[in-house]
């Protein structure tokens, strides 16, 4: 996997962020277990609940062309500091990833990162095997 390839992609996916409440700009880059990357950025309302997060935005894009199967995810911010996602981003994850395989990578600036699983950003997660 290509992180720093990645992060370019989050970075360019932030670009687009529609931010015009908190001036906040987050964007994400999927990476498909077979390589493709799906860009997202946050996506404000003025409303706020209808908000969604640049992690969502590249999940909810990624899966409506199909995809499934997924390796990464990359996320990056405003401030030169690390940005984890959401706990509402974290559940979405949960829903198409494998919590310990999936990898989360978060950061600081185009060259400075930490990767996570999600099982270490989501311990415990309520996932589709509690329905079963």
């Amino acid at each position: 996997m290509d992180i720093l390839r990645l992060i370019e992609n989050a970075y360019n996916a932030k670009k687009n962020s529609y931010a015009p409440y908190s001036g906040f700009h987050v964007g994400a880059a999927l990476l498909t277990a077979e390589g493709k990357i799906y860009q997202g950025c946050n996506i404000e309302n003025a409303a706020y609940s209808p908000t969604n997060c640049a992690e969502r935005t590249a999940f909810f894009k990624a899966v409506s062309e199909g995809e499934k199967d997924f390796k990464a995810i990359a996320v990056v911010g405003d401030k030169e500091e690390y940005l984890a996602p959401c706990g509402v981003c974290r559940q979405v994850m949960t829903e198409f990833c494998s919590a310990g395989e999936f990898q989360v990578v978060l950061a600081k600036n185009r060259t400075e990162y930490k990767i996570f699983t999600l099982e270490e950003l989501l311990p415990g997660a309520f996932s589709k095997q509690n329905l079963l």
